[in-house]
């Protein structure tokens, strides 16, 4: 009998020791993966003759998805604009200082979506940093109190405030919303949204149009190189002058899905062409 568990003990302890060195096995393909992309956007011809916004729409529709194989990794690469969506770390200022256009306009997009506007406090507790006398717009630091709050820093941690928000005022409204096409996270506060590629929920933020509007508006992309091919009125011309904007933006959000037998990891990350420098990285392993 202790013969029989011994075994069992033993082939338990090696299976669980040869799960580790296929997760470290992959965690080390990724690594390399990810370091083949990086020199791969580093050397790229392509990359390196995109002088205009209609190069870069051209790089993007011819380039927009990547699939490889080798053995049994699968590797997919998807490239788009790095600037189609609004960087919700724009609310403040480089000294947490609420803008308050910014935030008014966010304000009166969540009331479309039926969303309460002490949301936008919450997320401006998360992007204001410690604070000593705990002026916070709400308690979420009571109940997560491990929280980083210097900025929001990806969309999962976009979820966890979302959650608070949810059990806090027993509304699901926010699955109204597509926070996916709406927000960018990003420590640079000064970043410019590209409106070639601007997402329809990105556009209903900054001009505070409707939907319809918004899907017209973003079925030209590529095609805008001054507010004149936009036809704006006076209305939208002065709820986008609230937001940083321009016509060509050489930053391409990179997504590297990986797959090997029954394992999946995902990496995201913001590429800077004329830099050739990668940031905002988020692993999903």
């Amino acid at each position: 009998m202790a013969i029989t568990v011994a075994v069992g003990i033993g082939l338990k302890q090696v299976k669980e020791a040869s799960h580790h060195v296929e997760n470290e096995n992959f965690m080390i393909q990724t690594s390399v993966i990810l370091e083949d992309v990086m020199q791969i956007l580093k050397t790229s011809q392509q990359l390196n003759d995109i002088n205009s916004s209609e190069d870069f729409f051209i790089f993007l529709s011819q380039t927009s998805f990547i699939p490889l194989q080798s053995n049994d990794i699968r590797v997919n690469i998807e490239l788009n604009s790095a600037r189609s969506k609004f960087n919700v770390n724009a609310l403040v200022d480089s000294n947490t200082t609420a803008d308050k256009n910014k935030v008014e306009a966010l304000k009166v997009y969540l009331n479309k979506q039926m969303v309460n506007s002490e949301y936008v406090g919450i997320l401006l507790d998360n992007m204001g940093g410690i604070k000593e006398d705990l002026s916070y717009n709400s308690a979420i630091f009571n109940e997560k109190p491990y929280l980083f709050r210097d900025y929001i820093a990806s969309l999962r941690h976009l979820n966890e405030i979302n959650s608070f928000y949810e059990k806090t005022y027993h509304d699901n409204s926010l699955k109204n919303i597509d926070f996916e096409k709406l927000f960018y996270f990003s420590s640079d506060k000064n970043s410019f949204i590209d409106l070639n590629y601007a997402t329809p929920q990105t556009w209903e933020l900054i001009l505070g149009c409707d939907k319809t509007r918004a899907q017209q508006l973003s079925l030209g992309t590529g095609a805008y190189t001054s507010l004149d091919d936009l036809g704006l009125s006076d209305d939208e011309k002065l709820n986008m002058s609230h937001f940083s904007t321009s016509f060509f933006e050489k930053f391409i959000n990179v997504t590297i899905e990986i797959e090997e037998n029954f394992q999946n990891g995902k990496i995201m990350f913001e590429y800077d062409i004329n830099k050739k420098k990668g940031s905002n990285f988020v692993y999903e392993i």
